[in-house]
């Protein structure tokens, strides 16, 4: 059955639909841009909320309740939106109102035991050239590991598809005890073929399920073939597992490719027991999309020990430098903060990429690569750390320098790709660093790519195995930093003195109130607990704060935490958070705006996660901060030109789209998956009053 590719084609030049959005990267290609003009720098002080659709997602509390992440991108079609709730529950509203057509709950079933984000991305669409039901699908991933397709039209299931519209992607993969494997990404879409990677809870143990990636039958949900990016693994002693696909796939319908950005090998911090480079893990990989054989690759991080995944969906554009002839190329974004950029076709490196000596580890039985490859292209963040983290008009009180200092003071580091040792290794750019999920977005017209980045540091230790590190820092360590230890602490001296004197004088209440010594010694406790809880403490969540995580069957834990100052600020000068402009075709840096502030007016940055798209009318949009604001900014200069305030703050990628003339923006307003205040479920279309 012939399928009408809601993609781009090969030289990923535009949508097919240039002011619409059918893929959730805006095309197959991930280009994230739309050609739709209305909104300009001189109308786009009019622009405001013209609806809302709230999705209700947390009105009742359930397992994941407490990490839910609203990161959804909408798609378009025949002007209904289609996305999903963090629990995968999907979506169809009016495009134009808001008002909602259907909705399916998959009921996905989530394991209390097992931590981590509760998010889903969005959908994929596909359509035949026949008509009936389900001759348009919307196919979606679960957080159980199911892939899904229904009817666009109705919602409902399509039967024919698996076993009653659904297929177990948990079948022939090993399980890996006390972990999550899932899908939090939509799926890819390319003629009939749907290609699925998976999400695998990081950090757990040696051997974590497969990264394997899947394609199947769009009609008939048949798999097709299977792709294992470690095919060495199980020649190890011990099974190495993971190098998973959990980002977004790119897809060239033309070239028939598939390009996969791939994850680190498990476990993330200890590669002893995976000894060599660990290809294909942290590549770029392009796979025929019928029959998943490989092309090509490039490994962007040799034997990764810093959870250097990939993350950032791959860029599919049209090369012009040089020379007037046009290649199809790729770029990749990672969270170091480098752009590969590659002949899509064959892999061939389009700026020169130099393999360069680094950092080596001091831990007996890790053999560490001793180069690792670097880009000639501009960052989009710095490498290395600041010299001073209070430059750029950033000062800290002394309190806040002392922290800093001596949390920095101790710690190994020569750069970065410094690895992780037992007493302890400063992580910069951190796993959270660069470019994240949200990825990036890109100009046709003027080559200039956009990309969201964060400029944080951790912590990073190598920790033995033991019963008593692990009760110390997951139960004794966190309690003492919990103000709530103290007040009952002093409280219930209190109250045992009082008890004490009552008993003791013959049980007469005049003699109950407590001596002035024992006051004293209740007003001690409290002023040692000031600097105490005063110290930066654990944050409820892994990659966002502090975390021991177990990598079980390796001879270390990983103990991996923010370097902040007592007021959560990062121990580094500003901004935290970025985005920066990068022209692909001359290879410069064009601009660096701060994003978002963590301090009153000042533009400090802050910690993003969501992407930006970019509009043919030179504005640039996003959320991704933790501040609750869409953002415009001037394209061309970086200036931020717009804000509105959102119910809640944005970590998710917006979409952009016309409809009858009328150029919407829509963005998913959620809040943090770890804040337990001030979060939402709001699905919020932005436009022009139709008069301006």
């Amino acid at each position: 059955m012939a399928a009408i590719f809601l993609c781009v084609g090969t030289q990923g030049q535009e949508p097919a639909n240039r002011l619409g959005w059918p893929d959730y990267g805006g095309d197959a290609g991930g280009m994230r841009y739309t050609t739709s003009t209305q909104i300009t720098r001189e109308n786009l002080q009019h622009l405001h909320p013209v609806w809302t659709f709230h999705t209700h997602a947390l009105d009742v509390a359930r397992i994941g309740s407490e990490h839910a992440s609203f990161e959804t991108t909408p798609v378009l079609s025949r002007g209904v939106l289609y996305f999903t709730s963090p629990f995968d529950v999907v979506f169809a509203i009016d495009a134009r109102t808001g008002v909602e057509r259907w909705r399916f709950d998959p009921k996905v079933t989530l394991k209390e035991d097992v931590g981590g984000f509760t998010a889903s991305r969005g959908v994929a669409l596909w359509e035949s050239a026949t008509k009936g039901p389900c001759s348009r699908r919307v196919f979606v991933g679960t957080l159980d590991a199911r892939l899904i397709s229904l009817d666009a039209d109705t919602g409902a299931a399509c039967t024919g598809f698996g076993a009653d519209g659904s297929i177990d992607l948990t079948k022939g993969i090993e399980r890996a005890n006390q972990s999550a494997y899932q899908l939090t990404s939509p799926p890819t879409v390319v003629g009939d073929v749907v290609v699925v990677g998976s999400s695998i809870a990081d950090n757990q143990q040696v051997d974590a399920e497969s990264g394997v990636v899947r394609g199947y039958d769009a009609i008939t949900g048949k798999q097709l073939w299977a792709w294992e990016p470690l095919p060495w693994a199980r020649q190890n002693s011990l099974r190495a597992g993971a190098g998973n696909t959990w980002s977004v796939i790119s897809a060239d319908p033309e070239l028939g490719l598939v390009y996969l950005p791939t994850g680190s090998p498990s476990p993330d911090y200890w590669g002893g027991l995976r000894p060599g480079d660990d290809r294909d893990a942290d590549s770029i990989v392009a796979l025929d999309a019928k029959t998943g054989v490989k092309v090509w690759a490039f490994q962007l991080v040799h034997h990764d020990l810093w959870d250097y995944d990939v993350a950032a969906q791959p860029l599919l554009f049209t090369w012009r430098a040089h020379t007037p002839e046009e290649t199809p190329a790729v770029a990749v974004a990672t969270k170091m903060g480098q752009i590969f950029v590659f002949d899509r076709r064959n892999g061939k490196p389009l700026f020169p990429i130099e393999e360069r000596a680094v950092p080596q580890s001091d831990v007996q039985g890790e053999q560490t690569s001793p180069t690792q490859p670097f880009s000639s292209l501009p960052p989009v963040g710095p490498l290395t750390l600041p010299a001073d983290e209070d430059a750029n008009g950033f000062h800290r009180s002394l309190w806040n320098r002392l922290v800093c200092r001596i949390e920095m003071h101790s710690l190994r580091y020569e750069g970065i790709y410094t690895p992780p040792s037992l007493s302890g290794t400063t992580a910069f750019p951190g796993n959270l660093g660069g470019v994240n999920w949200g990825s990036a977005a890109f100009d046709p017209v003027s080559g200039i790519y956009y990309a969201n980045n964060n400029r944080a540091a951790y912590s990073v230790r190598l920790v033995r195995q033991s019963w008593w590190s692990d009760n110390w820092r997951n139960q004794v360590r966190p309690a003492l930093l919990d103000w709530r230890t103290w007040v009952f602490s002093a409280l219930g001296i209190l109250l045992l003195n009082m008890v004490y004197r009552f008993f003791l004088q013959g049980k007469k209440l005049k003699n109950v109130m407590p001596r002035a010594r024992t006051l004293l010694f209740v007003a001690c406790v409290g002023v040692i607990a000031i600097p105490v809880i005063k110290w930066p403490s654990q944050m409820p969540l892994s990659h966002f704060g502090y975390e021991l995580s177990p990598q079980r069957k390796a001879p270390y834990e990983i103990l991996r935490e923010p370097l902040v100052d007592s007021d959560g600020r990062p121990c580094l000068a500003p901004p935290w958070g970025a985005m920066t402009a990068i022209n692909l075709n001359s290879g410069k840096l064009i601009w660096e705006s701060p994003l978002g502030t963590m301090s009153g007016e000042a533009e400090t940055g802050i910690m993003n996660f969501g992407g930006p798209i970019v509009t043919g009318s030179g504005l640039v949009f996003t959320g991704a901060a933790e501040d609750p604001y869409l953002r415009a900014f001037d394209a061309e200069t970086g200036v931020e030109l717009w804000k509105s305030k959102l119910p809640a703050s944005a970590q998710a990628t917006p979409m952009s789209y016309t409809l009858d003339g009328r150029q919407y923006v829509v963005i998913a307003a959620g809040g943090h998956a770890d804040r337990s205040s001030n979060r939402g479920d709001s699905l919020i279309a932005f436009a022009l009053d139709a008069r301006q």
